[in-house]
């Protein structure tokens, strides 16, 4: 398979212009107040979140994103003020009826850990009336978004899933009925840092296919930077201390509470926004499962690869083995995808870096959309571009004290 640049845009310039299937979210002087508090946990509020964009809650602990997002979809009374979802007051809508259209997904899944991974899922489905065979067709169709064969995982149930699977679950229940809004509240905070990449990969290949309104909170700046379109840092009593972009953000922190917040490294953090598909992947040998390996191997040595990059009958990498690994075996054989570290062409070079740095072969294996194979970043393309994007940083700085 050739990955070049054209393919590269083709998939940009389907992203850009695939449907918003989101709703534009308002919040409108919001306020929450508890009793025997003298100051409000949310104090006057507003925000508009645009229909298919993802934004990120941050701030101190305390400060009150996560009763922000909660009021929502009502799982907290507001106190005054108004929120509403495609233009419509959420105060006027009853309970179920609002949290059956907006997905909702916590830390760890909040699996039911005595039903299916199926049944799980379609909980809302049901809820909603819908019959047998769509339910199923949709089960089917969102574990495999989610990068979970449903053959292999629909009947388990969640003991039998790591947190990761577990949390991936989590996400398609929340998608399960096809909502426009989806509100995440530190959903990959108690997952292994690469397991939390891999999540963090996955959610950015789902927005990219289905275009939602998601409001995450998170705690961490740098999760924030990777998957927002936009930021909004929160002071005490979610009082809104900027609201832009991550590149504006770390060009221009609105105060020193942004300003520290965000951390003395913003060059470096700067550095974080660029992301995988800004460079060349490098062309590799593949071959499918259970084709001739001593072709595989021919093939590879004739470019010069010491290995294979092995992919599934849907295009999908499942393996990167050596050739030395290949040589007594006469077809392909099958593997555990689960054991091969990918990229999602949106991750950040950051994590690139940190992929490579797990890897034995000196680079990684880039997928797009349901975990397509794109190509091989490897780390000096990397490193180059890092160091370009730094002397760009340097003579832009110059220029300005110039000028």
């Amino acid at each position: 398979m050739t990955a070049t640049n054209e393919t590269q845009s083709v998939g940009q310039d389907a992203a850009r212009n695939s449907e918003v299937s989101g709703a534009e979210i308002r919040l409108e002087g919001v306020v929450k107040r508890y009793a025997g508090q003298k100051t409000p946990a949310v104090d006057s509020l507003s925000l508009t979140i645009p229909a298919g964009e993802i934004v990120m809650l941050v701030g101190p602990s305390g400060c009150g994103k996560t009763t922000s997002l909660k009021m929502i979809n009502r799982l907290i009374e507001p106190t005054s003020g108004a929120i509403s979802i495609d233009g419509k007051d959420v105060r006027k809508q009853g309970h179920d009826e609002l949290r059956r259209h907006v997905g909702y997904v916590i830390q760890g899944g909040s699996l039911f850990p005595h039903m299916t991974v199926e049944k799980n899922i379609a909980i809302v489905p049901k809820l909603l009336g819908w019959d047998a065979s769509r339910i199923s067709d949709r089960v089917d169709d969102l574990l495999d978004l989610v990068g979970l064969d449903p053959a292999k995982y629909r009947k388990r149930y969640p003991r039998e899933l790591s947190g990761g699977q577990q949390q991936r679950v989590g996400v398609a229940r929340g998608l399960a009925a096809d909502p426009p809004v989806l509100l995440m509240d530190e959903p990959f905070g108690a997952v292994d840092p690469i397991t939390r990449q891999r999540l963090q990969d996955e959610l950015l290949s789902i927005q990219r296919e289905l275009r939602k309104t998601i409001v995450c909170v998170t705690h961490d700046i740098d999760e924030a930077i990777k998957l927002g379109d936009r930021i909004v840092i929160l002071q005490e009593g979610a009082h809104v201390a900027q609201y832009d972009t991550p590149e504006n953000i770390l060009a221009a922190p609105a105060d020193d509470f942004v300003s520290d917040f965000v951390g003395s490294g913003s060059t470096l953090k700067q550095l974080s926004l660029a992301r995988v598909n800004e460079i060349d992947l490098a062309d590799w040998t593949t071959a499918a499962v259970g084709d001739s390996a001593a072709e595989a191997i021919r093939k590879a040595q004739t470019v010069g690869h010491d290995a294979v990059v092995v992919l599934d009958n849907r295009g999908r990498p499942v393996a990167w083995p050596w050739l030395r690994q290949l040589r007594n075996e006469d077809r392909i054989p099958s593997y555990d995808p689960e054991k091969l570290h990918t990229l999602d062409s949106r991750a950040t070079l950051n994590d690139a870096l940190d992929t490579m740095l797990t890897s034995s072969h000196g680079g990684a294996v880039v997928t797009g959309d349901r975990d397509q194979y794109l190509g091989v970043i490897d780390f000096t393309s990397v490193t180059d571009h890092m160091r370009t994007l730094e002397q760009q940083a340097a003579a832009a700085t110059d220029g300005q004290a110039r000028g």
